[in-house]
């Protein structure tokens, strides 16, 4: 099953987010099989990074959590609030990803 996890940034979490972004790749790699979608949430202009949006498969609420929970920016503290929401997959057009 699929489950969206949405997580926004607290505010100036620009410098935290720089010093484990190497960290989060890593992880993302590793976890690349259970990744529907992935990609940072973008400010109205695109010129700051204000969270993230990961679309997963996991068998459970309590395995999407454990995905969030080892998530190295969130370890660290990055994220002021995360919802974590079961969706099943509707349309799907990635040609419109620009």
């Amino acid at each position: 099953m699929l489950w969206a996890i949405y997580l926004i940034d607290k505010p100036n979490s620009t410098a935290l987010r720089a010093e484990h972004q190497a960290e989060h790749v890593a992880y993302l790699k590793k976890v690349d099989s259970q990744c529907f979608f992935t990609g940072p949430l973008q400010s109205d202009d695109a010129k700051e990074t204000i969270g993230s949006l990961w679309v997963i498969s996991a068998n459970s609420r309590a395995e999407a959590q454990a995905f969030v929970d080892n998530e190295p920016f969130h370890r660290a503290g990055v994220f002021a609030s995360e919802r974590v929401t079961r969706v099943r997959k509707g349309h799907f057009h990635p040609e419109l990803a620009g």
